[in-house]
């Protein structure tokens, strides 16, 4: 990834080039300047990965992270959408597993967002409880569902593969 002059703090970065041109008086209003910023491409390949507590107030956290992720990278047509699941899939998993870290992860590629939240749930001994806490998870995410519907998107909860324990509840949302 090219270092950004926002980025480029590091002096060595900053060192001058040679002079190739013979001129010795250059005219200071034609010299090119590099810009302020980084250019923004609409669209970019976004890749965020962070942990959080398994604390219901990380829901804030994860949608002010993905807000600001999504409006950086040019993808703000997202925003509403991706920082309502997000806080919501946050929630739910910090509410069924207290006191354990939450993975999320928010990608763009392809033209679609996936957003993805892993929790370390642990396994159930009694089959009925394994059946009534999945119910219960599915039921919880019942606004992620009527959102995720009314995009067009896809959402799930699944076992996470091992040697993970617990579940990954994910949502994908296309352009």
């Amino acid at each position: 990834m090219p270092p950004s002059p926002r980025a480029a703090l590091c002096p060595v970065t900053q060192e001058p080039v040679p002079d190739l041109d013979p001129d010795p008086d250059p005219d200071p209003e034609q010299a090119p300047r590099p810009a302020p910023y980084p250019r923004r491409r609409s669209g970019g390949r976004l890749a965020l990965s962070l942990t959080l507590p398994g604390d219901p107030r990380s829901a804030a956290v994860a949608r002010g992270v993905v807000t600001t992720a999504l409006r950086a990278y040019g993808l703000a047509s997202y925003t509403w959408p991706a920082a309502l699941l997000a806080s919501e899939l946050v929630a739910l998993n910090a509410t069924l597993t207290p006191q354990r870290d939450l993975y999320l992860s928010l990608r763009h590629r392809d033209d679609a967002l996936r957003l993805l939240v892993w929790d370390q749930h642990p396994d159930h001994a009694c089959p009925g409880a394994a059946a009534l806490c999945a119910q219960r998870r599915r039921r919880g995410l019942w606004l992620l569902a009527a959102v995720v519907d009314d995009w067009g998107g896809d959402w799930g909860v699944c076992d996470a593969l091992p040697p993970q324990r617990g579940y990954k509840s994910w949502v994908v949302l296309p352009r």
